[in-house]
């Protein structure tokens, strides 16, 4: 079997496998083609991939020879008809929030498998994309913040008088929150966290955080650990109380969103306005509507003296472990489809397989994404 690695588009920086990766799957009797220059954005040159065991060629002949299709990014629907059928691709399609590319995929002839629907199960954990790159923007949320901050995050005692420690509230306390507590604690902040789940508030006390909690959240034990929608009257006294904590802040990380919809509104433009200037809030939700009112999705503004960064790409900023963390979780992912032949076997009987599959012979395959598409 052929396994090929394409190139990303050209914002991106990330790469689907580093060389490592590479060598393990060559291990496994796997045949591996790489788009030249692949991996140059990456720190990964096309030498070292040679070294790995990996054939360098171009576009083209990874996309014509290849049996298994490796993306971050996925190929758009116009680039469908330079595939063979029955090709498989494994690529971040994001299908809960792009039914096009639903679409677009439902008439091809290739089965699609996205990273993304990994179940978030223990078996999962291994293959969980979306854990691994949360971590990431976590952690530059958190620098990028520091350095637009016109104030130290620690406290300093000197000569010259005392200096206050910032403070920073975080909204959202999942992987991408609780490695911003993490960051913030060790660079000296005082954190803040609002999350609706009563369940992390152990996790965010163990960081050093403090869990500011609203009564009457809804929770749902089969929402997967993530955060599900609540009613009008919990997200008005929310609203509240993160106005009256975030008015106080230095520093304010938004990471909350819902899967499949857009990310609830927590930061109202009277909230901003009520910010100390020089202020930042960094919004990781920016691509799904923005935790903040005045969020601009890729872009930094300012507003009332406010320095308001709508960024969901830092993986992208550090793209060498963001792609080995990426890889790895691929690497996982491969090792329960490849049998010790070193060919492909899809087992949908598998809930890994058949949760991340998102269409197979023209038809969707996982539950999850068939009941969010059929709604």
């Amino acid at each position: 079997m052929k396994i090929g690695i394409l190139k990303e588009p050209d914002f991106e920086h990330r790469v689907a496998l580093l060389p490592e990766a590479v060598k393990a799957l060559k291990d496994m009797k796997i045949d591996i083609l790489i788009e030249k220059d692949a991996g140059l954005k990456a720190f990964a040159g096309n030498q070292e991939y040679e070294k790995a065991g990996a054939v360098v060629v171009d576009g083209n002949k990874v996309k014509s020879d290849a049996n298994v299709l490796l993306r971050i990014n996925p190929l758009k629907e116009d680039s469908l008809a330079e595939l063979n059928d029955g090709q498989v691709i494994i690529s971040v399609f994001n299908p809960l929030s792009d039914k096009e590319i639903v679409d677009a995929y439902l008439k091809s002839n290739q089965t699609a498998f996205s990273m993304d629907m990994i179940p978030r199960t223990t078996r999962g954990q291994a293959m969980d994309i979306l854990s691994s790159m949360a971590t990431i923007a976590g952690y530059k949320a958190v620098l990028d913040a520091a350095l637009k901050l016109p104030n130290f995050f620690p406290m300093f005692m000197s000569a010259a008088g005392t200096i206050r420690p910032a403070k920073i509230l975080i909204l959202g306390a999942g992987v991408a929150g609780l490695q911003a507590i993490a960051t913030a604690r060790k660079l000296g902040g005082i954190v803040e966290v609002f999350d609706v789940r009563s369940a992390v508030k152990e996790q965010v006390e163990s960081l050093g955080g403090k869990f500011v909690e609203v009564e009457g959240a809804k929770e749902d034990s089969a929402a997967g650990g993530y955060a599900v929608e609540q009613d009008e009257e919990f997200k008005k006294k929310q609203k509240q109380l993160i106005h009256d904590h975030a008015s106080k802040s230095n520093v304010v990380i938004c990471t909350a969103q819902i899967p499949g919809r857009k990310a609830p509104l927590l930061i109202e433009k009277h909230t901003v306005e009520a910010m100390k200037p020089g202020s930042v809030i960094i919004d990781l939700a920016a691509s799904t509507g923005g935790n903040c009112e005045l969020t601009e999705n890729e872009k930094t503004v300012v507003k009332d003296g406010v320095i308001i960064v709508g960024n969901s790409s830092y993986p992208s900023e550090m793209p060498n472990d963001a792609s080995r963390m990426y890889g790895n979780n691929l690497l996982n992912f491969l090792k329960i489809m490849i049998d010790e032949d070193g060919e492909l076997q899809m087992n949908f009987e598998d809930e890994i397989i058949k949760g991340t599959c998102m269409i197979h012979n023209k038809e969707l395959v996982s539950d999850r994404l068939k009941d969010f598409y059929n709604k």
